[in-house]
Formats: structure tokens, sequence, C-alpha cells
């Protein structure tokens, strides 16, 4: 357990790094892009600790610091121009891979209802690195496959022993439940 937690605070440090990044540009739209870079896997981390869902973090840690090292290493190995003259590493996003890791994680550990919200700020976050000309369709496709494919590598679906959803029907009759144990 001890080496599980030992992991937690480098992935704290990648989200504080990324954040002290992401509020140098200018846009209202970069800005709240910017913001879901940090929300998204903030919430994930976030929902993993709130349930006690050691194995869950660990996961989430193994997928994020992948994503991080796969992400980066590609920028720097293949130094893709940014459109419009902004830059050099455009290929692959890390915005977009950060927040579809997150959305990802959400969904394969805990259910794709769980994730509706994840994915949608995530999908703006692409949207918002197209709209401030840091990355084109290609950079935001192949940040997104990354993202979810560090998901995919290491996460397994939470056991819920303790909840059930129940249905049953006769002569009829339907009822819907939910059960708690504690």
């Amino acid at each position: 357990m001890s080496k599980h937690l030992f992991f937690l605070p480098i992935t704290v440090i990648f989200l504080f790094l990324n954040f002290q990044l992401a509020f140098a540009q200018k846009s209202g739209i970069e800005t709240a892009g910017d913001i879901g870079l940090i929300a998204v896997p903030a919430a994930a981390l976030t929902v993993t600790l709130i349930n006690g869902d050691r194995q869950g973090t660990w996961q989430f840690t193994k997928g994020f610091l992948l994503n991080q090292g796969v992400t980066y290493g590609l920028k720097v190995a293949l130094n893709k121009p940014r459109p419009f003259g902004n830059g050099d590493n455009a290929f692959p996003s890390g915005h977009t891979s950060t927040t579809f890791q997150g959305a990802s994680f959400i969904h394969k550990r805990y259910g794709f209802k769980y994730s509706i919200p994840a994915y949608a700020v995530a999908g703006f976050t692409a949207f918002s690195r197209i709209d401030a000309q840091k990355h084109d369709g290609w950079d935001i496709l192949a940040g997104a496959v990354v993202g979810i494919g560090s998901t995919l590598l290491f996460t397994t679906e939470y056991q819920q022993e303790h909840m059930e959803l129940t249905f049953n029907n006769s002569e009829g009759d339907y009822l819907l439940g939910f059960k708690y144990k504690f």
C-alpha cells in the first residue's frame, strides 16, 4: 500500500505544474480549456479518494504517468510545429490527452453515466486548443487516443459489493430498486 501512495504526490505535482503553465494564456475559451485540464483529472482522482478506492487511485496514477510520458515523449521526438507558427511540440495535444485520460478513467472504473460530464469537459478542452490555434485536428485526435489508451491498459471496473440495482416484475407490475449494504 505504501508503494502506491508514493506515486500520489508525483501525480499531484504533475497536475500543479500543468496548472501553473496553463494560466499563462489569454483567451476566455482557452482559459476555460485550461481549467478543464486541471478539473477532469482532479475530479477522477478525487472520486477514488472519496470512495476509499485505493486500487482505483493506483490505477489512475499509473495511467496518468503513462499518459504524460507518452504524450511528452511524442512531443519531443516528433517536434511538430504548431499551427500559425505558435511554437513547436504540437503532436499530440497534452491538454486533450490529459482530460481524455481522466474522463475515460471515470468511464471504465465507475461507468459511462458518471463520465458524461467529464467527456463534455474533455471535448470542450480539445475544442479550446483548436480555437487557440495551438493544435490541429490530428493533434487533438492523437491526444484523445493516447489518453484513452493509457486508461485501457491499467483500469478495471470498480466492484461495488455494497451497492446493487434491482428490478422485479410480476403480473404487469414493475419495481425498480436500489440496495445499499452497510
